[in-house]
């Protein structure tokens, strides 16, 4: 299993760079490995603050006391705490910027799906184009609820979804033929393609929260894992 980066450390709380494919927390079909587990294993009781998808990358906080729980919750609770994420979209975004304010629940058929529904919980998305290519646009999302699955769902109702999203999206992986197009040969002796990515394209890259105790303003950030730098690094190449 990865080990996870320790972005920031004190005797209040953690920040760890979370590696796509770990749980944060077990799940219910038994599960166990997951993030807290491991850092139960090194730093005894752990607190979860806010969860990630399994498959997104990046920052997450966790608190080392009751006392930081509460307070570290409760910016989340009233939207105070800042979560930035990159999210490589399928297709190009027509405006720099927006924001988008729809209400997600529970998917009436699909188990494990969530959806844009009137009876769902205010959910709030803002975004800025960062890079367009041919036919992709990384994207940065600021997000002001903690709605499961949220922005994999806002961008897929407004007509962008995630570039590899096998739930609301596309592709399930990315390979380098489908950018590359005629000009792609594989090895002469080579078996079949291997995917670029094969994972959400979504990753966490900054947190900003008040510390628990001194009330300093935190930003921590998170660097682009090889799988996702690999993929913006051969759409440089050839979708530009």
């Amino acid at each position: 299993m990865i080990a996870p980066d320790l972005l920031y450390e004190d005797e209040h709380l953690l920040v760890v760079n979370k590696p796509a494919g770990l749980l944060t927390i077990p799940d219910r079909s038994g599960n166990k490995n997951s993030l807290l587990g491991l850092l139960e294993r090194r730093f005894g009781k752990v607190f979860v603050v806010h969860r990630l998808d399994r498959e997104t990358s990046g920052v997450i906080c966790f608190a080392l006391t009751e006392a930081a729980h509460r307070h570290l919750s409760m910016q989340f609770e009233r939207h105070t705490a800042d979560k930035f994420y990159l999210a490589l979209l399928d297709g190009v975004l027509h405006h720099d910027e927006g924001e988008i304010d729809k209400p997600i629940g529970e998917h009436p058929a699909i188990p494990g799906k969530m959806t844009i529904s009137n009876s769902g919980k205010p959910s709030l998305t803002f975004y800025r184009a960062v890079e367009r290519f041919r036919r992709f646009t990384l994207a940065e999302a600021l997000i002001k609820t903690g709605r499961t699955h949220q922005i994999r769902v806002h961008f897929q109702s407004i007509g962008y979804p995630l570039a590899i999203d096998s739930l609301y999206g596309r592709r399930s992986a990315f390979y380098l033929s489908e950018i590359k197009g005629k000009s792609y040969k594989s090895g002469k002796y080579s078996e079949e393609e291997r995917p670029i990515m094969e994972r959400t394209s979504l990753h966490s890259t900054r947190l900003r929260v008040d510390h628990p105790v001194s009330g300093e303003r935190l930003e921590v950030k998170a660097d682009l894992p090889k799988d996702f730098a690999a993929l913006l690094n051969q759409l440089r190449k050839w979708n530009g």
